[in-house]
Parts: structure tokens; C-alpha cells; sequence
């Protein structure tokens, strides 16, 4: 087994990175397409998610592969090898089993346990075997996948700790209120038709929503998901689809929009959603207020001199942006008044009498240096006490946009607007950083380990298998052959003694192998046990084109199956 899988994901590369690596359809099936014409690989299968991009591929070189599936993975993204090198991490043979077990368990999502990856899964599985690129080694890889996520979720509590993208987003948005009780009486407008838009639906249907309004650049799709929200017999919402074109006018009716489109720009700019929440906001609750985490602060004034009570300098005379002529504002103030001017800004008290003793000489040097400062600068160099900011209560949310798209739907710059509350991709993985491990982890992880073990054992028996039907394959020819040596030499033979004499021969020759053959399949499954097979072939010296064409029949087979 040589299997190798490339990729970056949420835990290693940032969200801007991953959205311009995101691969649309027709970019997954020309990759897999050049990676098995590459030398160095038989077999691939990409798995691509809203916040992963993997590719992998069963390799007969370990270096020139990971060459080969970076160069290609970079190719395809558009985003150049260089940059992309950083962020991607590479797995092989034992730890790429493990690496692909622990992320259909949902170990290695943004939301720990979360199911919706076998979906995915599944569906990466089933591009490959369309496109004829998964062999034997990734039919078993990807189905076993599959069983241990499923036997994961069935043993285990880990649907506990997971959940869906869709209901942690929603979350999110709730400010840690039920979401059922959040979204009910809701008028949500759905983007997108596919898998996670109609997760998405369905969740916001469940909740109570008033309304659902999907909208779908193929109107069919849309359609038939509004028709399935509305037959529902677990809710009693109506839902109705639209075009994309009536997205701008149905924004300015929804309470909340979630969109997971495959568009590679945006669909809804930070205009469009400034346009939708216009008439909801107090007037001027967007403009002059600068965003600062959940709320808004009031740009501060620009600051002006000699305006503070107490402050012991008279600079009225300088004009507005004064520069090299401010000498003339301090010109003839001893070095004691500017002193004292430091002590206001500080707070503090000068003693005059102190001050006095100071030179002229001295004074004029201060004063030289100040004016030296100003001619720099452009302006008298004074401290102002800081005027406290003005906070301004942020207006509450009325439109809420979940952006679960990769590349992103929806316009970072959204956030920023009074009246709309935005979570997306980055958001949710930062704060699903700080989400709490359940226990069940723990047991999931053992079953990730113990399934590693297993399928490594099994694919190493596999691998000798070959050998084996070749070894059997040469001993019934030989049987055959001094069977037709004896009706040779005995022609008066009658076929019930031939009949006997040949099943003896085979009783034989079976009873002989039987031990060793599976005696070596088990030794071959332990670790470090593919040298058994080398072993067998020479010992018996078994035609390597032979061994060779058995394989090749099984993954013929292999190829044309289907995913569990």
C-alpha cells in the first residue's frame, strides 16, 4: 500500500487561503483526470468541503508523489505553488488511513462530530469511480471510511458533541439563545439548492420559521426543494421558490438568509444588503460610526490646540495647520511657562521657582528645539488629554446572514452595517476553536485506531493474495498436466477411476498448501510483512506477469463497484 493524500483545510491554512484554493466541479474532475495520467500515481480521489481540499492517490514513489500532488493541487486552485506549499499538510500509507477515518468520524471538522462529511464522502467516492480513477485501494479505503464514521456515530455519543455546520451557525447567530426559539416566526430566504442549502431549509423548517423562499440559479432545483419543505409531513411551513433574480427584493423581506451557492464571486455584495436593511434602521445608524467587535463608536473630532480650560498656553494666534512659521506662536515664552504646560498635560505641578532658575540660554535652546519639532511635524507637539470615546449603541439586528459558501457568497464587509449580523466560514472556525470536547472523543479515537490497525492488516494480506491464487493456479496446472501424462500412459482407464485418481491428486496438492498459504497470509498482515510475498514468488518461482494479470483483474473489479 503506497497511499498518499495532500490537502489543507481549516486547521491549516486561513479562510482567505482555502476560499481562493475552493475547486468547483468541473476543477475536481479535470484533477482527478491529471492525476492518474501522472507517473506516479494509479489511483485518486479528491474530497473537497466547504473548508478542505484533499487529494489522494495511490503512489509507487513517496517524494515524487507529494511533488506531484502539491504542482497539481496548486495548478488547479490558482493559487501558486509558493504560496500554497505553507498551508498543506501530507499523510502517507498508515497515517493517511488514519488521517481520512478521524475526518468521516467528523474528529477533524469545524465542528467536532458533525455526520454531514460522509455525505461528502460518499460523493467524492462516487466522482472517482465515475471517472474510473479509484482502484482497489481507494473503493476499500473510502467504503471502510464510511463504516467506521457510521459505526463512530452508532457506539458512540459523538453526535452529542457534533453537530451540524448549519445548526452551529445558526447558533452563532442566535447569540446563545435556543434556536428554535430564535428562528420561530422568522421569514427565512434560502440560497442555493444543493446539500447544504437543504440541510439548511430543513433546520429553519423544524425550528418554526414562518417562511422559507429558496432561491436557485436552476429553477428546477429550487422547485423541487420548495416542494418537499411544503409535503413535509414533520412541519407545516410554506415554501416557495424564485429566481436568483428576486434575491435583492426578497432580502428586504427576510429576517434571515443562508447561503451555500457554488458561485465562485459573490451574490450578495455589502451594497445589495445595505439596500435591503435601508428602510430598517434608524436613519443614520450606518453612517459616521466606525465598527469596533459587536458595536459602533463615534469618530472623535479632529483634535485642535489651546481650546482645554487651564491650559497654559495661548496658541490662538497660530492659525489651523500652521508649520514652520509656528516659531512665531512660542516665540519670547521662557522655558518655564512650556514647562508648566507639561506638567497640565501630565497632570502633574511645576515649580516655578525652580524653573526660574534656569537660564536664558537654556530657554532659548527649549524654545529652539520646540520649534524645530513644529517644522517637522507640521504642528505644536502637545499632549491633549484624550477625549473619552462616545459609545453608540449598535442598532439591533434585523437581518441575519449565514454564509456557509466557500469560496464566500456573501460580502465580509456586510458585518460592518448598522441593523445586520453576519457569520460566515472564518467566524465559525474561530469560534469553534473554543468549542468544548465531548467525552465520547476519547472512544471515537480508539475506534479510529483500532479500524487503522484492522485495514492496514487487511491491505497487507490483500497485497499477497495475488501470489497466492498464482501459486494454486500453478498447482492445478501441474495436477492437470500429470493427469493427462497418466491417460497417456493408462488409456484403458475407465473415467470412474480417472474421476477418482484426479480428485486424489487434488486432495493432495490442496492439503499441502493449505498451511503454508495461510500461514503466510497471516504473517503478510502483520506489520513490515509485504516481504512475504517476494518470499513465496521466489521460492516457488512464480511468473511475475502472472501474479500481475490477478491483480489487474481485481481492480478491474475494484473500479466498477459502487460505494457502500
Amino acid at each position: 500500500m503506497s497511499l498518499l493524500v495532500v490537502g489543507l483545510s481549516h486547521r491549516s491554512a486561513p479562510v482567505s487561503v482555502l476560499e481562493r484554493a475552493a475547486l468547483h466541479a468541473d476543477a475536481q474532475i479535470k484533477l482527478l483526470q491529471d492525476t492518474v495520467a501522472a507517473e506516479p500515481a494509479t489511483e485518486a480521489a479528491v474530497l473537497a468541503t466547504c473548508n478542505r481540499i484533499e487529494l489522494y492517490a495511490d503512489v509507487d514513489k513517496f517524494h515524487a508523489g507529494v511533488a506531484e500532488l502539491s504542482t497539481l493541487l496548486a495548478q488547479h486552485s490558482g493559487v501558486g505553488l509558493e504560496e500554497l506549499t505553507p498551508y498543506l499538510y501530507v499523510h502517507y500509507e498508515d497515517r493517511a488511513v488514519h488521517h481520512l477515518f478521524s475526518v468521516a468520524c467528523g474528529l477533524d471538522s469545524m465542528v467536532v462530530g458533525e455526520g454531514q462529511v460522509l455525505g461528502q464522502i460518499k460523493d467524492s467516492l462516487a466522482k472517482a469511480q465515475d471517472l474510473h480513477s479509484a482502484g482497489r485501494l481507494l473503493n476499500d479505503l473510502f467504503q471502510q471510511a464510511l463504516r467506521v464514521g457510521k459505526r463512530a456515530h452508532s457506539e458512540t455519543g459523538i453526535d452529542r458533541a457534533g453537530q451540524s455546520l448549519v445548526t452551529f451557525g445558526l447558533e452563532q447567530l442566535s447569540f446563545g439563545t435556543p434556536v428554535d426559539d430564535w428562528a420561530r416566526g422568522k421569514k427565512a430566504l434560502v440560497i442555493g439548492a444543493g446539500s447544504m442549502s437543504s440541510l439548511a431549509a430543513a433546520t429553519l423548517a423544524r425550528a418554526g420559521v414562518a417562511e422559507i423562499v429558496v432561491a436557485n440559479r436552476t429553477s428546477d432545483r429550487a422547485e423541487r426543494l420548495a416542494q418537499i419543505l411544503t409535503e413535509s409531513g414533520d412541519t407545516d411551513v410554506p415554501a416557495r421558490a424564485v429566481p436568483m433574480e428576486s434575491v435583492p427584493a426578497e432580502l428586504t423581506r427576510a429576517d434571515l438568509a443562508v447561503s451555500c451557492t457554488g458561485a465562485t464571486g459573490l451574490v450578495l455584495t455589502a451594497d445589495a444588503v445595505a439596500a435591503a436593511v435601508g428602510g430598517r434602521v434608524p436613519e443614520g445608524a450606518v453612517a459616521g460610526r466606525t465598527a469596533v467587535g459587536d458595536g459602533v463608536r463615534e469618530e472623535l473630532p479632529p483634535t485642535s490646540v489651546g481650546t482645554d480650560e487651564g491650559c497654559p498656553l495661548d496658541l490662538s494666534v497660530a492659525q489651523s495647520g500652521f508649520s514652520v512659521m509656528g516659531e512665531a506662536a512660542v516665540a519670547g515664552m521662557d522655558a518655564a511657562t512650556l514647562e508648566q504646560h507639561a506638567a497640565w498635560v501630565t497632570g502633574g505641578a511645576v515649580d516655578r521657582r525652580e524653573a526660574a532658575r534656569r537660564s536664558p540660554e537654556a530657554d532659548a535652546e527649549l524654545i529652539t528645539a520646540l520649534a524645530a519639532t513644529a517644522a517637522a511635524i507640521g504642528r505644536i507637539p502637545e499632549r491633549r488629554r484624550p477625549e473619552p470615546a462616545v459609545e453608540a449603541v449598535r442598532p439591533e439586528p434585523v437581518l441575519f446572514l449565514l454564509d456557509l459558501a466557500m469560496p464566500r457568497d456573501i460580502d465580509a464587509a456586510a458585518h460592518r452595517l448598522a441593523g445586520v449580523r453576519l457569520v460566515d466560514i472564518e467566524s465559525l472556525a474561530e469560534a469553534s476553536a473554543d468549542a468544548p470536547m465531548a467525552a465520547d472523543v476519547d472512544q471515537v479515537r480508539r475506534i479510529v485506531s483500532d479500524e487503522v490497525a484492522a485495514f492496514g492488516a487487511a491491505q497487507r494480506a490483500a497485497h499477497i493474495t495475488p501470489t497466492v491464487v498464482a501459486l494454486r493456479t500453478m498447482a492445478a496446472d501441474v495436477v492437470a498436466n500429470e493427469i493427462a501424462r497418466l491417460e497417456g500412459r493408462l488409456p484403458e482407464l475407465d473415467d470412474k477411476h480417472r474421476s477418482e485418481i484426479t480428485q486424489t491428486v487434488k486432495r493432495v496438492v490442496d492439503k499441502l498448501l493449505h498451511a503454508p498459504t495461510v500461514r503466510v497470509k497471516q504473517l503478510a498482515a502483520e506489520p513490515g510483512g509485504a516481504g512475504y510475498a517476494d518470499a513465496l514468488r521466489t521460492l516457488f518461482d512464480l511468473d511475475q506477469e502472472t501474479v500481475a494479470s490477478v491483480s489487474r483483474a481485481g481492480d478491474s473489479t475494484e473500479k466498477n463497484a459502487g460505494p457502500a
